[in-house]
């Protein structure tokens, strides 16, 4: 899926806002390396960078990491896959925001972070548990069925026991696996559902014509506005697992 930069720095800055919340679980030590899988365009690599005595964000996304590297100069950003991670016995810390969902192979996804944690090493991440845009997923595929067209969805959102129970097979000792509803405000009011689903359904929306992305963007408003919409703006049925643990 391609990113766009601008827009998701405008209309969901609420990610790297509520990751921020993570940052409690890194401790500021001037001698340790993190890794911040997933950066986006860097705000949470910044603030990591005043914890740590070596950050480098990564990213799959040229153009998010473009972004980072003209809002943090300073810092070290690469593209690279998170399922192809070139790292080894290399971090204290691995962090990451609302990237695993993406992410269709979680075990080798963990496999890999393992091995590019130091011994002692910990995974700090939160991302979407199951059940997370619920409302918004069951509207935007019932549009896209009654426009003759079919929605798959690409997101992985696991269980909190199954993700534990994933972690320990991958050598990780759970401190804290936690799902939680997190209802998420989105900006601009009557346009914000619209310019959600333009972010993060952009790879589904690439494959219609304009006139089937109109209707089907219209529609899913029709159907989750009971839901979503609170009078003066759409509050997403975001739903969150916070994980930390350690090898």
């Amino acid at each position: 899926m391609e990113w766009n930069a601008k827009l998701y720095e405008n209309s969901h800055g609420f990610v790297a806002e509520y990751g921020k919340g993570l940052l409690e679980f890194v401790t500021p030590d001037p001698q340790q390396a993190i890794l911040d899988l997933g950066c986006g365009t860097g705000t949470l690599t910044g603030e990591l960078a005043l914890r740590a005595g070596r950050v480098i964000g990564i990213d799959a996304s040229p153009e998010m990491i473009t972004a980072a590297r003209r809002s943090f100069p300073q810092l070290e950003f690469l593209v690279a896959d998170a399922l192809e991670l070139p790292f080894e016995n290399q971090f204290d810390v691995v962090f990451s925001n609302a990237v695993f969902h993406w992410l269709p192979d979680h075990d080798r996804l963990l496999k890999n972070i393992r091995r590019a944690l130091t011994p002692g090493g910990r995974l700090v991440c939160e991302f979407g548990a199951r059940g997370n845009v619920g409302a918004i997923e069951d509207a935007f595929a019932r549009a896209c069925e009654e426009q003759g067209l079919r929605y798959a969805s690409r997101f992985t959102f696991p269980e909190a026991g199954a993700f534990a129970q994933l972690l320990e097979a991958n050598g990780f000792t759970p401190e804290v696996v936690m799902a939680y509803d997190r209802p998420t405000i989105l900006k601009e009011g009557e346009h914000g559902l619209a310019h959600w689903m333009r972010q993060f359904f952009a790879g589904p929306l690439a494959t219609m014509s304009a006139r089937e992305q109109e209707a089907v963007l219209s529609r899913t408003e029709e159907l989750a506005r009971s839901k979503l919409w609170d009078g003066s703006a759409w509050v997403a049925d975001y739903r969150r697992l916070r994980v930390v643990a350690h090898i």
